[in-house]
């Protein structure tokens, strides 16, 4: 995400919170880190990270690891290729909002033949738990379209923290956009994205995870884990993750993908995941 920043204490719970502006160029990465059995670390220091851009390496001028709250998109596959996982689905969904703090931001986002804001950003979710248990199932598959109307809502939303988790067998035969078009705005967006693949067949879930690893999200095969484990999972992710910035200097502007690269110090056993490219804006 190509940003720039300054910083200005804002009432959030009654406590000062820093929020960000526009006024220089800064790169911001958000990084999570995990051990040898896939559970989030904290407390790790700006010394133990190194980034490169396009292989050179920036200097971290930024690093912040806080609680912040959410928004989060719910895509949710309704089609026909899905209907007997409907339940499964859902339940998913309906754990992950168990995890919700009262700050975060929810909108719900449903695609099969066609793709529609169910429930527009608003604080809580109640209004998204309704929805997804009273949603019509049934058509064609219009994924890459329900993935591009999510990016456009988290754009409203003020919150730092973005994210879309996406619950789908991967499958896709009916969207407007393409998959080029779609990683366009990939590499445009600021926003993780979180895969929950229940695959009706095992060659649809290489696309969920080139998605989420795109995004510097992850990657979950439902098959692989309770749906318990899943929304657990999901949440610890979105909620535990470094944030790294760094001074895009004479490149800030010059329309560009950049290729970036996180390493951990000092930390052998740990394991580093993070969105792989930005697109920088043009002049």
């Amino acid at each position: 995400m190509l940003v720039a920043v300054t910083w200005a204490g804002a009432q959030v719970a009654g406590e000062p919170r820093p929020q960000l502006r526009i006024d220089s160029d800064l790169v911001l990465v958000p990084v999570s880190v995990v051990d040898q059995r896939g559970h989030p670390v904290t407390g790790l220091e700006r010394e133990n990270f190194r980034i490169f851009d396009d292989g050179v390496e920036r200097t971290i001028t930024s690093f912040s690891m806080e609680d912040e709250p959410v928004a989060l998109g719910l895509i949710l596959d309704i089609s026909s290729s899905v209907s007997g996982l409907r339940r499964n689905e859902a339940e998913t969904t309906r754990l992950f909002l168990k995890t919700a703090q009262p700050e975060d931001q929810y909108f719900l986002v449903v695609f099969a033949s066609r793709t529609e804001l169910a429930v527009p950003l608003t604080n809580g979710n109640e209004e998204v738990r309704y929805r997804v248990l009273t949603t019509k199932w049934g058509g064609a598959t219009a994924l890459y379209d329900g993935v591009i109307l999510g990016l456009n809502e988290l754009k409203k939303s003020k919150l730092h923290r973005k994210a879309l988790l996406v619950i789908s067998d991967g499958g896709e035969n009916h969207s407007r956009y393409s998959q080029r078009e779609l990683k366009r705005i990939l590499e445009e967006s600021d926003a993780l994205i979180y895969t929950v693949g229940f695959a009706s067949r095992e060659s649809n879930f290489p696309f969920m995870k080139w998605m989420a690893e795109m995004s510097g999200g992850m990657a979950i095969p439902a098959q692989a884990e309770g749906m318990p484990d899943i929304a657990a999972k999901v949440a610890l992710e979105v909620r535990n993750r470094y944030v790294l910035g760094f001074s895009a200097g004479d490149v800030a502007h010059d329309g560009k993908v950049h290729r970036l690269r996180v390493q951990l110090q000092g930390t052998p056993t740990l394991k580093a995941s993070w969105r792989h490219s930005y697109r920088a804006p043009g002049r």
